[in-house]
């Protein structure tokens, strides 16, 4: 029964993840998002990793994604047009080049790929709370932050051009 619903789940994530690249509505494109993240969070899920899952739900389909809707909203975008572009012959030749390698690359890992599980697997919340508060990823978490600062900082200034 978990296969089943991994499939499920796995095939939700692909379908709503191309709807986000293939949307010309940021809006409905952010939507999309929502349920790819929300269908991976039931995927950790079902690999025995709640914790994990249960941030997905929190951090990244909550509280970012809320704040891309805020930021889409603010700044007003609106639908792409269909416009004469310039190159898009070239532009959708590169397109379908990149996609021929990424499917290349994905069946190569496939066909490669060590099915057995991994030993000794521990998705606790203890051993998630000591891998990432380690030294280790001590450099991550503030590079993070300075990314979230800018990011906030660019919203601030963007805003502010309209009034």
């Amino acid at each position: 029964m978990d296969a089943v619903l991994f499939y499920v789940f796995a095939a939700i994530a692909v379908a709503s993840a191309v709807v986000v690249i293939a949307q010309r509505n940021a809006i409905y494109s952010a939507f999309a998002l929502v349920v790819t993240l929300c269908s991976l969070a039931v995927i950790f899920g079902l690999l025995g990793s709640p914790f994990i899952a249960a941030l997905q739900v929190i951090v990244y389909a909550g509280a970012i994604m809320v704040l891309f809707l805020f930021v889409l909203m603010l700044l007003n975008v609106r639908r792409e047009e269909d416009g004469p572009a310039a190159g898009g012959r070239t532009l959708r030749g590169v397109g379908l080049a990149l996609v021929t390698l990424l499917v290349l690359q994905a069946g190569t890992v496939l066909l490669r790929a060590d099915l057995r599980p991994a030993p000794d697997f521990d998705a606790s919340t203890v051993e998630m709370a000591r891998t990432l508060f380690s030294p280790h990823f001590l450099y991550a978490f503030e590079a993070t932050s300075i990314l979230i600062l800018a990011a906030l900082v660019g919203a601030v200034v963007l805003a502010k051009k309209e009034l």
